[in-house]
């Protein structure tokens, strides 16, 4: 789940600062103001004090630019210089998300601790049931030796006053595949080997110190200058963030400035239609089982964590793969810009050539917020698309991929389907042991890496509940009498 804390309204802050300013023509002269007048010297600092605050707020933008903190050679230069390079078009090189080591400097890496609840009790079955002997009593309290304890947890388990109080390191404890940990400095680094993109250590740093590297500026700036014509492709997921219609978001994206937009439902039209055939396909060849493809997550996890379950993902492409290259047959001298609540979709992007940007639900509204475009005032000037399905935007949902199958298949296929509803240490456990009996009560598995699908995505603005009502609202509107998710 993605929570709403300081972390998130300054990183969108920042955002809405940086369009305006590129909007405004204004962008390189003002940028390194931003800093200062974010964290003015009158205000109580966050941090040790304005500097370090301003540290902060700096290197966020120079992420929010595109780039990785690890590129600065130079702490002199300014941020102007690395925002001419954003805007000339910043190479990107596969790995999406950069840490921010000014303000990665609180966690410590100590899970259990005692607290002032101690009653140093006759019984000390903290001390008594510690298999590495790391618990002493000194003054009637106990004491944990960092250096024997293997943070095995058990003294917690045993304390009947709850004295032992467990202090995770967020990022690295929603790490679902142990690809974020301390360097010899204390700062978090992401092993981009291991790392999936999904997004979790980002959602869960409570400092903001992990960070996206965005493309947001670059596109926006070809837009405002028109130096190319833009097609925007917009993930059903987007459907359900804003208190609009769909046709009102839709019409306000095209208000942005892009040319031509399309509903990446469309490409979940195809994906249907092409992994229905192949899991029957499958099943007539004696495969056991077969999982989805569409959520780029797993298929990370897959190559990069469980090889074995490779031969069992559908080999159809993504909706935004197939979106894609509908946006190239139709519009072939156009920028194809993926927008979506998916971190993990700029990895993807990035190897596919169809695709030329993608930019966030965040990032999308900062762009509304900057431009001052009202949602539900914008003029309707593009009617929704008669061919989207209403199981297709379905997708954005768990559930929504079988859902969308299930209404292919005729009746003489009654096959049993379960849901991997996010990526964990227990979901994880199960598809492996499935890839290695090689043998499943369920056909069909659909797997989605955040808890909910994608409305529940790493960089979305609204709530879940209130994402799953809005997207049962824009099912509606394609077909009211059958809108089921």
């Amino acid at each position: 789940m993605t929570y709403y804390n300081n972390a998130v309204i300054t990183k969108r802050e920042l955002l809405v600062r940086l369009i305006q300013q590129l909007d405004n023509d204004t962008l390189l002269e003002k940028i390194d103001r931003i800093p200062l007048e974010m964290r003015p010297r009158t205000n109580s600092p966050i941090r040790c004090c304005v500097h370090k605050d301003r540290a902060v707020i700096k290197y966020k933008i120079m992420a929010l630019l595109g780039f990785n903190i690890a590129d600065e050679t130079d702490e002199l230069a300014p941020l102007r210089d690395y925002a001419e390079q954003a805007l000339k078009g910043y190479t990107q090189n596969g790995n999406f998300l950069t840490v921010v080591d000014e303000a990665c400097s609180s966690c410590v890496q100590v899970n259990y601790t005692v607290s002032n609840l101690c009653q140093g009790c006759e019984g000390r079955p903290c001390q008594v049931n510690c298999p590495k002997d790391a618990i002493m009593v000194i003054n009637g309290k106990a004491n944990i030796d960092h250096q024997k304890c293997v943070n095995c947890g058990i003294c917690q388990k045993a304390c009947p006053f709850h004295a032992i109080a467990y202090l995770p390191v967020p990022c690295e404890e929603s790490c679902p595949v142990k690809a974020i940990r301390k360097n010899a400095d204390g700062i978090e680094e992401i092993d981009f080997d291991k790392c999936i993109h999904c997004g979790k250590c980002m959602t869960a740093c409570p400092f903001g110190a992990i960070s996206e590297k965005s493309q947001v500026l670059n596109l926006y700036y070809n837009i405002k200058h028109q130096s190319e014509k833009t097609v925007a492709m917009v993930a059903p997921a987007i459907l359900s963030q804003f208190k609009a219609s769909s046709s009102q978001i839709l019409n306000s994206i095209k208000a942005i400035g892009f040319d031509e937009v399309i509903e990446v439902a469309e490409g979940a039209n195809m994906t249907t239609d092409h992994e229905t055939q192949e899991l029957l396909e499958r099943l007539d060849k004696g495969a056991s089982f077969m999982t989805t493809s569409c959520c780029p997550s797993y298929i990370q996890f897959t190559e990069k964590h469980a090889p074995e379950l490779k031969p069992f993902v559908s080999d159809t492409p993504s909706p935004m793969a197939y979106t894609a290259q509908l946006a190239k047959d139709r519009f072939p001298n156009y920028k194809a810009v993926f927008i979506g609540p998916c971190l993990a979709k700029r990895s993807e992007a990035y190897t596919n050539e169809n695709i030329d940007y993608v930019i966030t639900t965040e990032e999308l509204g900062a762009m509304f917020a900057a431009l001052k475009i009202d949602l539900v005032k914008t003029d309707i000037t593009q009617d929704l698309d008669p061919v989207v399905r209403p199981e297709s935007r379905a997708y954005a949902a768990v559930g929504g991929v079988t859902n969308a199958i299930k209404t292919v298949l005729s009746n003489d296929h009654q096959l049993k389907t379960e849901l991997i509803d996010g990526i964990d240490k227990k979901s994880i456990r199960l598809l492996k042991t499935l890839a290695k009996k090689n043998v499943s009560e369920a056909a069909f598995y659909e797997v989605m890496a955040c808890d909910g699908g994608c409305i529940n995505g790493p960089v979305n603005v609204a709530p879940l509940k209130v994402s799953q009502n809005k997207l049962k609202k824009a099912i509606q509107e394609i077909q009211p009498e059958e809108a089921v998710i």
